[in-house]
């Protein structure tokens, strides 16, 4: 038997055709009555370009400026949720508030989503790939590519369009 999923971790990377993995993110957590946690990454930065940040402007402001990144963040993954519900309930005035909690974490990508699906207690992860570089990274993104390796947990890699979808982000 296929255990009940009850929380989605859906990984964003916030790029302007993030709307067509967030539908199969919603579409799952509405079939299964489950919640989705967005999960947006923002990568560190090295400690060499810190140290040189920090001496330029001291550690106080890089600590303000990188905090002003997570908040930005967290309002446009707010933004385009409203902008996606919006849409979705044109389309079905029926359909019920989702539960979503929305996460911004700093690491590296991959490994932040992995460590957040455990520390969430996440039941599946949901997240797009550009398939860019080499003949598209051999059919997978190298993101996609290192969760998949590293989980034991169902993933859905949803290959996202290179041209706009009915519904894509631009500016938000």
């Amino acid at each position: 038997m296929i255990p009940k999923v009850k929380k989605i971790l859906y990984a964003t990377d916030l790029s302007k055709n993030s709307a067509y993995a967030l539908r199969y993110a919603a579409n799952y957590a509405k079939q299964n009555d489950a919640e989705v946690v967005i999960l947006h990454v923002m990568t560190v930065i090295d400690t060499n370009t810190y140290n040189i940040m920090a001496a330029q402007i001291g550690e106080k402001l890089v600590a303000e400026k990188t905090k002003e990144r997570e908040d930005h963040a967290k309002d446009r993954i707010i933004k385009r949720l409203k902008v996606f519900y919006d849409k979705v309930r044109a389309e079905d005035p029926e359909i019920k508030d989702p539960k979503v909690s929305i996460e911004v974490s700093r690491g590296y990508p991959a490994e932040e989503i992995l460590s957040m699906t455990d520390k969430l207690n996440c039941d599946i992860i949901i997240m797009g790939t550009h398939g860019k570089g080499i003949v598209n990274q051999t059919f997978l993104g190298s993101m996609a590519k290192k969760v998949l390796r590293r989980t034991r947990k169902p993933v859905f890699i949803i290959p996202l369009p290179k041209e706009e979808s009915d519904l894509t982000f631009h500016d938000i």
